[in-house]
């Protein structure tokens, strides 16, 4: 089997509440081969967000290791991160958060525009995802003009700009409507076919049936680790 593009490795995260220690993440560890599809699942306070924080680079963890692509992340400096959020990780939020003033080819494109990509480069790019996400027709509407589900599909398109090791993917159906939520997540699961390795943290149960690989957490720890038939 080839080298996973992400590995976990005893990942724990403790947080002082006054005195008493609150264990968000213990000794969690796991692999993620290349274009898997999968999703992260567990009761509020269970350690799922805290753990795609994480790798995220979005905080750091008490003790403990992740690799993407090879590279060990929880290694890099706070000048460092930055840049591998930028080149590794592609981020999908509950909210989109889309920059309202941008349209959706600008805000594909800033995502490129800070990597440094050349301004040819970016332009063939944005709008090759936005085609690809359905959108060719909207790609110079502002946010404000589109629907949710459209908003979650620039958001998407965003997050792939950079060629990502991975995607993470936080309730990225939870401000759509249910037909919205199936398209959604079926867009995903083609880039995973696809190749495009994607972690996704869930509470609704018919998105976490769609996906591959299923992980439970449970007071942060790893409870189940599936396969979807």
């Amino acid at each position: 089997m080839d080298e996973p593009i992400l590995s976990v490795r005893n990942l724990s995260k403790t947080y002082m509440k006054g005195k008493i220690p609150v264990h968000a993440l213990s000794d969690v560890s796991f692999d993620v081969q290349k274009g898997e599809f999968l999703s992260i699942i567990g009761p509020s306070g269970s350690g799922k967000s805290t753990f795609l924080s994480m790798i995220g680079l979005l905080d750091r963890p008490t003790k403990g290791s992740v690799f993407i692509d090879g590279v060990e992340v929880t290694k890099a400096t706070d000048s460092e991160a930055p840049k591998i959020r930028r080149e590794k990780i592609g981020f999908v939020f509950q909210h989109f958060n889309l920059i309202p003033t941008l349209s959706a080819f600008e805000n594909v494109d800033i995502a490129m525009r800070f990597a440094r990509v050349p301004k040819s480069n970016r332009k063939e790019r944005a709008t090759e995802l936005l085609t690809r996400m359905g959108l060719r027709d909207r790609i110079n509407h502002k946010p404000s003009e589109l629907s949710g589900g459209e908003q979650q599909r620039v958001a998407i398109a965003r997050a792939m700009a950079n060629n990502p090791a991975i995607i993470l993917a936080d309730e990225p159906t939870g401000e759509v409507d249910t037909k919205t939520r199936d398209m959604i997540v079926e867009l995903l699961r083609d880039l995973s076919e696809n190749g495009q390795t994607i972690l996704i943290v869930t509470h609704d149960t018919s998105v976490s049936a769609r996906t591959k690989r299923i992980i439970k957490m449970l007071d942060g720890r790893i409870e189940s680790d599936t396969i979807n038939a």
